[in-house]
């Protein structure tokens, strides 16, 4: 419990002046669970209700819990974990609809959500196969909750968020960007991973992201071989300006 503690207390300080809310994610990933942390706590409820009123105690800051339905369908035990996170004081909780051990396959499941904004009073996030403004509506009114949580749908491409909130307020579907605001944006997003990582480390990083915002563009195979191919970021940047230019003109990408 003392690490937990330790842990809230050094993303309150680190967070400090950024974000007011350090979160708890109840992950699902193997290297997580191995070690019985993340979604692997959905099977001991009394260790989940201990870490988090340790880390609730510890801070002066709301907290928030990420979690899964159950750890497999047979043990969905959300709406119980739900109640044991509100009445260990978490402010707000987003689960995705899925259980551990589904990872990501098959599809996102929300009547377990839905008995859960039914079990709790506090603000509720629903998470999963969010992909589009319509779903996006679907999602919440299926499931009552309060707001919806977008986490790969949202890789490399950071505007869903815009397109969601005007459909929701608006109903009418946003036209895409263009290239040449993709670009924008991405060289933009390119400039931060450097400024925040390091040339090299930025550059890196960035690959995946570059992979992420060309995505089922004209000619993404090519741009990726050569982009991938440079540890410099002012390359980087200048074949990310060119691949999107080209796309904006329709001309094709030089070998």
């Amino acid at each position: 419990m003392d690490i937990m503690r330790n842990a809230g207390n050094r993303c309150q300080k680190a967070l400090s002046g950024y974000v007011h809310t350090p979160p708890t994610n109840l992950c699902r990933m193997k290297k997580v669970c191995n070690v019985y942390s993340g979604s692997a706590l959905l099977q001991d409820e009394g260790l989940v209700a201990r870490i988090v009123e340790a880390v609730v105690g510890a801070v002066e800051v709301p907290v928030t819990l990420k979690i899964r339905t159950g750890w497999n369908r047979n043990n969905r035990n959300g709406v119980r974990i739900a109640r044991i996170a509100e009445d260990a004081g978490i402010a707000a909780l987003a689960v995705h609809g899925r259980t551990r051990a589904d990872l990501y396959q098959g599809e996102a499941e929300y009547e377990t959500i839905a008995a859960i904004r039914q079990a709790i009073r506090i603000p509720l996030l629903a998470n999963g196969d969010i992909d589009s403004p319509q779903k996006a509506a679907a999602v919440l009114k299926a499931t009552g909750a309060d707001a919806v949580m977008i986490g790969r749908a949202a890789q490399g491409r950071p505007w869903i968020f815009r397109e969601i909130a005007h459909y929701l307020a608006s109903g009418e579907i946003l036209a895409a960007p263009s290239a040449l605001a993709v670009r924008d944006i991405l060289v933009g997003h390119l400039e931060d991973l450097y400024s925040f990582h390091g040339e090299l480390a930025g550059v890196r990083i960035a690959r995946k992201h570059l992979g992420w915002y060309a995505r089922d563009r004209a000619e993404n195979a090519a741009f990726r071989s050569v982009v991938n191919g440079t540890d410099c970021a002012q390359t980087q940047l200048r074949l990310t300006r060119d691949y999107f230019d080209r796309l904006a003109d329709s001309q094709p990408l030089a070998a």
